[in-house]
Parts: structure tokens; C-alpha cells; sequence
């Protein structure tokens, strides 16, 4: 009898010890003092006990709904208005969620590897640059913005609930210091040009390569991997790093990698990874259009490097010609980054500041159609030969400037022997003339053809050329 008594006090224990229902939780991208994007439907999603109501309340909505079977729920609501008012989120159900603060704005998602990863720590010690005004080396000092919004990824804790929620901060301080340099000054562009609040998430590792970000399923739908080995692990961050954030809503992706690749001499495999990338990313947020701008790399020794893969003064060229393939693809967009290099910095050029603001006149001129922004420097259009004399075209973004003022740099020119030498180049309203002494009959023209070409060709507004070979 005594052995049942103790049995049955030791049963009731354990029944008090375990909650009847699970507890509400949030993804950790669901947080105090973020930044909800403004006019699209925003998704609020998480877990609780299956079947259990859950009630979300925001700026006058109270959509529920129920958790399904697995525990799974999410609700969403109707797209907001932008708002710098902070405001309160609720979510409620056998428990209650608070999330304070939180405002209404512009939302982007970063990601890359160690360029986009470039920290605003950093960026204090770079060489200042003479730049009039306020000199942003020196953002982190006077950073304390309360309408931009940070959100830095930790791979190891995404995936995990924070019971705290508090992974988004305001930009300054601590905070700001370890976040993503270019993501930042991307936010601040936006901000000023806008008038909105913006949040950014920034999702970036040093040193990788593009595949971890894309998952094994999206290469093996794609018919260009479909049955292949893929190398360089495929999903390793997509399903740490990636992955967990959607469905947030957000505007578009900023997308800062390639040097790994580079390194492995890639061409049109990369230019196809990226299009796998981009595909498989737009349809996690469930949205075809949504736009996705990136970097060209900058000039860069790659040559110098000693490993099993050969690399020449053409391997950089080549490698950005395959990233500007991808430009095919709808609702992209590419800056290029020619001056952007210094020796200081070797593959991670300190100019992070012109980065962001490159990134966000791409955003305003193409996503929020900001009448008067030039996004983009001269393009290569067309060549045509008449004597000795090559007349090179470019798209948009005339007249053309020699920005330091003096002749044109970085133009070579070949006949019919294929060999290239250096030409004489100049600007003709929106042409350039080219050519060279021995070169009777031009066939080919090539700009900016070498890795650490820093060519002096740029529109009236201040934006490189981008390099090209009309022999391609």
C-alpha cells in the first residue's frame, strides 16, 4: 500500500513538473527593435502546442490563427505603412509575447563572405580618406541613428528560439562595431534618401565560397548540377544561416562574395551558381522579383598566388565577365569597384563607405524608381572601325569623364594578329575613340583587361566603367 501511496505522489510531481501546453515561441529574427517591412504582407511566425490559438497585434491588426500539428502557425499581416514611431507587437496565446520598439520601414538581407563580413571596427582604422564633410572613418563615433536597425547572424544560435529576443539592436555601439561595414552605410544612403526606417540582417563568412549558400536541393533541381558532385559543401550555411530567416519579409538582397571562387579560376560555373542561388533564394521568401544587387570585385594580385590552380593576369577579368552575365537575370543589378582598391587593404579594400552608397543607388534608382539617380557607370554597347580608328559606345551614363583629368588608361587594341598592345584612347561625347601606332586595321578592343587595372574612364556622376572585351 505504501509502495502505490509513493508511486502515485511520484506521478502527480511529474504531472505538475510538465506543462499541459508548449510554450509560445519566435523564430529568433522575430525580435525587440526591429524593423518590419513596410508595404508588402509581413509574415509572423513560430511554434506552440498543436491546434493552440495564437492572436498576433500590431498597429490596430489582430489576425490568429492555430498551430498545426506539428506546432507550427503563422499568421500575416496586412502590408504597414512606414513608421519611426517605435511600437509594441504582441503575440498571445497561452503565454504572452511582447516586442517592443519596432518600427516600419525598408528591410534587406545581406550576405557573402568576408568583404560583406568587413566590420565597422575595421573601418575606424582604415587610412582616412580626403574626403569633405564628415569623414567616415569615423561613422562608429557618431553613429546613433535610432531609425536603422542591426541584425547580425550567428550560425551557431539562428536556428535557435532567444527567449530574450534580443539579437536586433539600434546601430551604434557595441553593436554596430562588430556589424557589416557596407550593409551599414547601405542602411544609412537609404535612410537619408528615403526618410524610412531600415533594418538590415547581415549573413556573411569569411573565406567562403558560394555553394554553402546554396542548398543541395536547389543544386539538384538545377539541370546544370542536377547528378553532379558539387564541391565546396553545398548547404553548409544556406541551412544555418539562410534558411532560418525566411519567411521574413524584406525588400531585396545584397549579395558581396566571389574572391573564393576567383581563387578556383571559375567562370561560367559561377556565373550559373549564381543564378542557382538567386532562384533558390527568391523562392524561399516566396517572391520571384525580388531583387538582388552585388559587388564586382575589386583589382586584386590574384596572379601572385601559388596553388594547384594556375591563375593569370586574366583570371580577375574573367571572372567578373561571368559575374556580369548574371545581370541577365530579371531585377539584378551590379556596381562595379575598379578604384576601389588599395595596397593597404589588399583583397579587402577599406573603401566599404562607397561600397553601401553604390549598393543603395542600385536600390533607389531600380527598386524604389527615385527619379535622378544614376546607379551605374559606362557600360560597353558596341564597337565599329573605320581606318585605323575604333569607336567604342557605351549604354547610358554619358557624357564620359577622365576622372583624374588626364588621358585614358587601361584601353589596349589587337588587329587582325589577336595580339593586344596598349592604345590612345579619347572621349567623344558619348564614344571612344582608340587606337595605336602599328594597328592599321582594328579588330578588338579590351578595357580594364588586367587584374589590377585602375582604369580613369567614369560617367559625369562619378561611377567607373566597367570592363569589358569586345572580342568575347
Amino acid at each position: 500500500m505504501e509502495k502505490r501511496r509513493l508511486i502515485g505522489r511520484l506521478l502527480l510531481l511529474l504531472g505538475m513538473a510538465l506543462p499541459s501546453h508548449a510554450t509560445i515561441t519566435l523564430p529568433r529574427i522575430l525580435g525587440h527593435d526591429m524593423v518590419l517591412q513596410r508595404e508588402k504582407p509581413v509574415p509572423i511566425w513560430g511554434t506552440a502546442a498543436p491546434g493552440e490559438a495564437v492572436t498576433v497585434q500590431f498597429a490596430g491588426q489582430h489576425p490568429s490563427t492555430k498551430a498545426d500539428a506539428a506546432g507550427k502557425w503563422q499568421v500575416l499581416l496586412k502590408p504597414l505603412k512606414a513608421s519611426a514611431t517605435p511600437a509594441e507587437l504582441v503575440v498571445s496565446g497561452s503565454n504572452t509575447i511582447r516586442l517592443r520598439n519596432i518600427l516600419v520601414g525598408e528591410v534587406w538581407v545581406c550576405s557573402g563572405q568576408s568583404n560583406m563580413e568587413y566590420t565597422m571596427r575595421k573601418n575606424s582604422k582604415v587610412t582616412r580618406p580626403n574626403v569633405p564633410g564628415p569623414n567616415p572613418v569615423d561613422e562608429l563615433n557618431v553613429a546613433h541613428n535610432p531609425a536603422i536597425r542591426i541584425f547580425l547572424v550567428n550560425r551557431k544560435t539562428l536556428s535557435k528560439p532567444d527567449t530574450l529576443h534580443h539579437d536586433w539592436a539600434v546601430a551604434q555601439d557595441s553593436a554596430l562595431r562588430s556589424f557589416s561595414a557596407a550593409a551599414y552605410f547601405f542602411a544609412k544612403e537609404l535612410n537619408q534618401r528615403l526618410h524610412v526606417p531600415v533594418g538590415m540582417v547581415s549573413s556573411a563568412v569569411p573565406g567562403s565560397r558560394i555553394e554553402p549558400w546554396i542548398s543541395e536541393e536547389a543544386f539538384a533541381r538545377d539541370p546544370a548540377f542536377a547528378g553532379k558532385k558539387v564541391d565546396g559543401d553545398p548547404g553548409k550555411f544556406w541551412e544555418t544561416m539562410v534558411k532560418p530567416l525566411a519567411p521574413l519579409a524584406a525588400r531585396g538582397f545584397l549579395w558581396y562574395q566571389g574572391e573564393s571562387n576567383c581563387f578556383l579560376a571559375e567562370t561560367t560555373t559561377y556565373t550559373q551558381k549564381m543564378r542557382t542561388l538567386i532562384s533558390s533564394w527568391r523562392a524561399a521568401w516566396g517572391d520571384s522579383a525580388m531583387p538582388f544587387y552585388y559587388v564586382s570585385l575589386a583589382p586584386f594580385k590574384y596572379s601572385d598566388t601559388h596553388d594547384k590552380v594556375v591563375l593569370t593576369r586574366e583570371t580577375l577579368p574573367l571572372f567578373r565577365e561571368a559575374q556580369a552575365a548574371v545581370l541577365q537575370v530579371p531585377h539584378t543589378g551590379m556596381i562595379e569597384t575598379t578604384d576601389l582598391a588599395h595596397t593597404e587593404g589588399g583583397i579587402h579594400p577599406g573603401f566599404k563607405w562607397e561600397i553601401g552608397r553604390r549598393l543603395a543607388l542600385l536600390a533607389l534608382a531600380n527598386t524604389y524608381k527615385m527619379p535622378g539617380v544614376v546607379a551605374k557607370g559606362p557600360v560597353f554597347r558596341s564597337l565599329k572601325v573605320k581606318g585605323d580608328v575604333a569607336t567604342v559606345s557605351f549604354a547610358s551614363a554619358a557624357p564620359l569623364v577622365s576622372k583624374d583629368g588626364k588621358p585614358l588608361t587601361d584601353f589596349t587594341i589587337a588587329g587582325a594578329d589577336g595580339v593586344f598592345v596598349p592604345a590612345q584612347a579619347s572621349i567623344q561625347g558619348s564614344q571612344v575613340l582608340v587606337s595605336a601606332p602599328g594597328v592599321k586595321q582594328p579588330k578588338a578592343v579590351r578595357f580594364g583587361w588586367d587584374e589590377v587595372a585602375q582604369p580613369n574612364l567614369f560617367s559625369e556622376a562619378g561611377l567607373p566603367a566597367r570592363p569589358f572585351r569586345s572580342d568575347q
